[in-house]
């Protein structure tokens, strides 16, 4: 929705209201979360305000069905790499032939759209080494948040008012009327984006972090099937195989770490 959108940034704001209303909701029903999470999560909420620039940039000057995919890709790969050196999660052999054939796919997709479109490539590696940075420090801090939903809804809140602030600044004059146009699609938008990643937190708060991120990303085959048949994106085939072989090492990267 955000990359077929005419304002980007007003419908990925949209996206993230009703983070910002579902935060405000669930924070009065919960316990806060603990101070020693507190400075995971405003950190987490920094990195994905970079997140949301750089994916924003990916989407302006390439297509979904590339950027998506390299993007979501790598971030598996790295968040096993954080978790390996900095939290004790180590790989083992099978999850390092993951690493080969995840790395593999992704070399693949920065390979199947147009020569000249390096920037595309850039800045999805870019988004995803921001999508690594927000869901290894995500997945510290909920775990020492001692509050779960209480963790989820101040992350929300926190990424919820940076995004609002900015889209004031730069868009009020057409506020209104893309909300009265638009509030539908941000609407789905916003609770499958909310939901989609308070699952994975939770996830993350009981399981190691590098399966769990590596199953979100699984949608990489979605989004080349998207971006190639209902966006109209071109390389169709070469990027649809190239994220299968995404997915592959990112289930071998599962299945890896579990077995570690």
């Amino acid at each position: 929705m955000v990359k077929s959108s005419g304002d980007r940034l007003l419908m990925l704001t949209s996206i993230r209201v009703v983070g910002l209303l579902a935060g405000l909701a669930v924070a009065t029903l919960v316990p806060p979360p603990s101070g020693e999470s507190i400075p995971f999560l405003l950190t987490a909420a920094i990195v994905h305000y970079l997140y949301y620039a750089l994916m924003l940039n990916a989407y302006r000057v390439g297509d979904m069905s590339q950027v998506y995919p390299i993007a979501r890709g790598i971030a598996p790969l790295l968040v096993a790499l954080l978790a390996a050196f900095l939290a004790g999660e180590f790989l083992g052999p099978l999850s390092t032939l993951a690493v080969v054939v995840l790395s593999a796919g992704i070399f693949l997709l920065a390979l199947s759209g147009h020569t000249d479109n390096r920037k595309a490539v850039i800045f999805a590696l870019l988004t995803g080494v921001a999508i690594a940075g927000y869901s290894f420090l995500s997945g510290l801090g909920i775990r020492k948040s001692q509050s779960l939903l209480g963790y989820i809804a101040w992350l929300e809140i926190a990424t919820g008012v940076g995004m609002v602030s900015v889209a004031y600044v730069r868009r009020k004059s057409v506020l209104v009327e893309f909300a009265r146009t638009q509030w539908r699609s941000g609407l789905i938008a916003g609770l499958l984006s909310v939901t989609g990643y308070a699952i994975a937190l939770w996830a993350m708060s009981v399981l190691a972090m590098a399966p769990v991120v590596a199953l979100r990303e699984t949608s990489v085959v979605f989004a080349a099937v998207i971006g190639s048949v209902f966006l109209r994106e071109g390389f169709g085939g070469r990027r649809l195989a190239a994220a299968t072989t995404v997915v592959a090492g990112i289930v071998l990267l599962s299945v890896g770490a579990n077995a570690a």
